[in-house]
């Protein structure tokens, strides 16, 4: 492992990084005999296919709005940071209902955040990162002196719970970090991208207007499993060792791996082609959370950091992958 002092930052002045983490996982746990049972196959084979064990799903009183509040909440206070310091909120989801008004001041209002401009973010899987991304460049401009990024999702109601391609993949959550000014760089620069040909891949399968004319329950999200596993093993590693090389670092000089947690066989695979050292650790939340979309990296950064499995300051590769289809990669110095 060799010795860096600072991750290279991108243009502009001043630093930023994450200087405080949250996270709400609802209460109910579903295992893959529950789920099993409505689409005809086993726990073996959920599990031969994903990785996932069991995930979470929430109760009628659980929303995208409160779960985010609530993992939000909880990254002020282990920031110490109160709500009144907070100049933005920023909501990752592909998974609120509505499409206007935006979740993500009501989500300030609940956190008690009066002051704070307040808007969602609609990259999917790669929500977080992106979103990462613009309170990066806010802190660093000043244009704001912290700002909440959150991932929240509610996918158990947007899935048909029926598809086999796609009830036993996803679950329910929310994480938040809150972005600070610092004295060295604690996010480095931001690798994105999207192919907007291959938007069908992950996709409801019907407009809102469709569903109206047709009077058809609501659109539900359906996904070409092997296309996306294809891109997603090819993309991430790629995506990696660009924001990797643009942090000025190597793979040794990571504490942790967290890439979104689509698939188990996904995440194997990109650590494999990245050829990391055996100290770093690569985050598997998606055993027990099942892929939680946009709440995916920040659930799975909670996790390692509160079961001590990465300790404050190492650093950690994030990317984000999916619907869109998009991508994002930084690398970052856990809080």
């Amino acid at each position: 492992m060799t010795a860096k002092a600072l991750l290279t930052q991108g243009g502009g002045g001043a630093a930023a990084r994450i200087v405080g983490i949250g996270a709400y996982r609802p209460s109910r746990r579903v295992d893959n005999d529950e789920i099993s049972a409505r689409i005809d196959s086993s726990d073996a084979w959920i599990r031969q296919r994903s990785g996932i064990a069991s995930r979470r799903f929430a109760t009628d009183d659980d929303t995208v709005v409160t779960m985010a509040a609530a993992a939000a909440a909880r990254a002020m206070d282990h920031a110490g940071v109160d709500p009144a310091d907070i100049g933005m909120v920023l909501l990752a989801s592909m998974s609120q209902l509505e499409q206007s008004p935006a979740a993500a001041p009501r989500v300030a209002h609940l956190i008690g955040a009066h002051a704070a401009a307040a808007t969602d973010i609609g990259a999917a899987c790669a929500g977080f990162c992106y979103a990462l991304a613009l309170a990066d460049s806010l802190v660093r401009s000043g244009s704001a002196g912290h700002v909440l990024v959150i991932g929240a999702e509610k996918m158990s109601d947007i899935i048909d719970h029926t598809d086999r391609g796609t009830a036993f993949l996803f679950g329910d959550g929310a994480g938040a970090v809150v972005v600070g000014p610092a004295r060295a760089p604690g996010i480095g620069p931001v690798v994105w991208g999207a192919d907007g040909e291959r938007h069908r891949l992950i996709a409801h399968d019907r407009s809102w207007l469709e569903s109206r004319e047709q009077q058809d329950p609501w659109p539900v999200l359906r996904m070409s499993g092997p296309e996306v596993f294809r891109w997603a093993t090819r993309k991430v590693p790629e995506v990696s060792r660009k924001a990797l090389d643009a942090a000025g670092i190597e793979a040794g000089d990571l504490a942790a791996f967290i890439p979104h947690q689509a698939n188990a066989r996904i995440v194997d695979s990109a650590a494999k082609a990245l050829r990391l050292p055996p100290h770093v650790v690569v985050a598997k939340d998606i055993v027990d959370s099942g892929n939680t979309s946009a709440a995916s990296i920040p659930l799975a950064m909670e996790s390692l950091l509160s079961r001590g499995a990465v300790a404050s300051g190492g650093r950690a590769l994030l990317v984000g992958f999916g619907a869109g289809l998009v991508h994002a990669a930084q690398v970052v110095t856990l809080p």
